[in-house]
């Protein structure tokens, strides 16, 4: 099972921006209740798209250089990057088929 691999502000760019495939960025905490109901439709669609999107976490309240960075301002946010830009953005709990257009829309 593909599982989310952390991230933080010291390993952003490599992990991130340095990625060949799409990366989806999950922004969370641990307070944050709909962060817990995101993360398992997360770790979903990190098995059923292994091979062509990878899948970072970042923890806000340990990263916050990283989240002010990007204007993170409400959690979850959901970042998709493609050759280290941002090209896609979902603020807040959606269903897995929300979130399953929004990567298929970038992998086209």
């Amino acid at each position: 099972m593909a599982k989310p691999a952390d991230v933080s502000d010291t390993n952003w760019d490599s992990e991130v921006l340095g990625q060949d495939k799409p990366v989806l960025v999950d922004f969370w905490a641990p307070w944050c209740g709909p962060c817990r109901m995101v993360g398992p439709i997360v770790e979903e669609l990190a098995d059923e798209y292994a091979g062509k999107v990878e899948f970072r976490k970042l923890n806000t309240d340990d990263n916050p250089r990283t989240a002010a960075k990007y204007g993170i301002r409400s959690i979850p946010t959901l970042l998709v990057f493609k050759s280290g830009e941002p090209v896609g953005q979902i603020i807040g709990f959606r269903p897995k088929t929300d979130l399953k257009k929004r990567l298929d829309a970038v992998l086209d």
